[in-house]
C-alpha cells in the first residue's frame, strides 16, 4: 500500500476545506441577510414613520419600499444563500447526489448565474456611481436620518461580498441550464420595468430621481443600457470563472464525490480484473506517464493470465 493510498483511507471523503469553507461562509451571510431583513421590516418603518409626522419627505419611502430593486436583488440573494446553505448540509451527510441534492444543486446554481450575479453588480455599480455623482438622485442626505450607514452598506455593498467569496469557492464555468437562466433574467428584467413604469403612470413621480431629470428619449436610452449592462454581467461571469478555476478539461474528482463529466471512475475491484491497454481512454488520458505505469502495472499483477 503506497503513501497516496494511506492518506485517502485516513482522510473521510466528504472532507474539502473548500467545502468548509463554503458552509461557514453560506452560514455567517445567511445569518448577516437575516438579522439586516428583521431590522428593516421590524425597526426601520417604525422609525420612518416617526419622522414623516414632521417630514412630508418621509411618507412616499413607506409605500414605495417593497418596490426598491435593492430589495429585490437582497431577496434572491436571500434565497440563495438559503439554498446553497442546505445543500452544503447535504453534502456533509453524504445525500447531496440523491434526487433532491440534484435538484437544490440546479436551482442553487440557476438562481446565481441568472439572477444574482447579474443584478447584484447592476444594483452596487449603479447605486454608487450615481452617488458619487449626486446622491441626491438615488439615496437623499435626509435619509440618512432614517437609515443607518451600515445598513445602506449591507444591501448595496456587502453583496458584493457574496459574489467574490461564491465565485472564489464555487467553480461554475458554463450555464448550469442557459435557456433556463436567460428566461429568469429577462423575467425579471421586464416584471421590474411594469412595476416601475406603473408607479410612475399611477402617481407621476420617479421612484429613482435620476429618471426624473431625463427626457423621454434618455429615459428610453438609459433602460437600455439596464438591461444591457446586466446582460453582460451575466455573459461575463463564466470567462471570469474560468480564468479562476481553469477550463473543464484540467478539473480533478473533487473530495465531495462529484466526477468530471464524461469520465468513468473504476473501482478498485473493478480495475482488478480488467487490463486496460488503451491510453488513449479516460481516464489514462488525463494522467501523467508515472500515474499510467503505475496504475498498468497493478492490473497486470493482479491478472489471471
Amino acid at each position: 500500500m503506497d503513501i497516496e493510498t494511506a492518506c485517502d483511507q485516513k482522510v473521510p471523503q466528504r472532507f474539502s476545506c473548500r467545502l468548509l469553507f463554503r458552509t461557514v461562509y453560506h452560514l455567517i451571510y445567511f445569518i448577516i441577510v437575516h438579522l439586516v431583513i428583521a431590522w428593516g421590516v421590524i425597526h426601520m418603518p417604525s422609525n420612518v414613520r416617526k419622522h414623516a409626522l414632521s417630514n412630508p419627505a418621509f411618507k412616499a419611502l413607506i409605500g414605495v419600499t417593497p418596490a426598491l430593486f435593492t430589495n429585490w436583488n437582497y431577496s434572491f440573494q436571500t434565497i440563495f444563500l438559503g439554498l446553497s446553505l442546505l445543500y452544503d448540509f447535504l453534502e456533509w451527510a453524504g445525500k447531496h447526489n440523491g434526487n433532491l441534492g440534484t435538484k437544490i444543486r440546479y436551482w442553487r446554481d440557476v438562481l446565481f448565474c441568472g439572477c444574482v450575479l447579474p443584478f447584484t453588480l447592476f444594483v452596487s455599480s449603479m447605486f454608487w456611481t450615481v452617488y458619487a455623482i449626486d446622491r441626491e438622485l438615488v439615496f437623499p442626505k435626509i435619509y440618512d436620518d432614517v437609515i443607518p450607514w451600515w445598513f445602506n452598506h449591507c444591501v448595496h455593498t456587502n453583496i458584493l461580498v457574496v459574489l467574490a467569496l461564491e465565485t472564489l469557492l464555487q467553480p461554475r464555468r458554463q450555464p448550469t441550464d442557459e435557456k433556463v437562466e436567460v428566461t429568469i433574467y429577462w423575467s425579471v428584467a421586464l416584471m421590474y420595468a411594469v412595476v416601475y413604469y406603473t408607479i410612475y403612470f399611477a402617481t407621476h413621480r420617479w421612484l429613482y430621481q435620476v429618471f426624473g431629470v431625463m427626457t423621454w428619449w434618455q429615459v428610453c436610452l438609459y433602460q437600455l443600457w439596464i438591461w444591457g449592462s446586466s446582460f453582460v454581467f451575466y455573459k461575463l461571469q463564466f470567462p471570469v470563472n474560468r480564468l479562476i478555476h481553469g477550463d473543464e478539461s484540467q478539473e480533478t474528482p473533487e473530495a465531495n464525490g462529484e466526477a468530471k463529466t464524461g469520465e468513468q471512475v473504476m473501482s478498485p475491484k473493478e480495475q482488478s480484473g480488467k487490463v486496460i491497454t488503451d491510453l488513449k481512454t479516460p481516464p489514462f488520458s488525463t494522467r501523467s506517464w508515472s500515474v499510467k505505469f503505475k496504475n498498468l502495472r497493478s492490473q497486470f499483477e493482479s491478472s489471471r493470465l
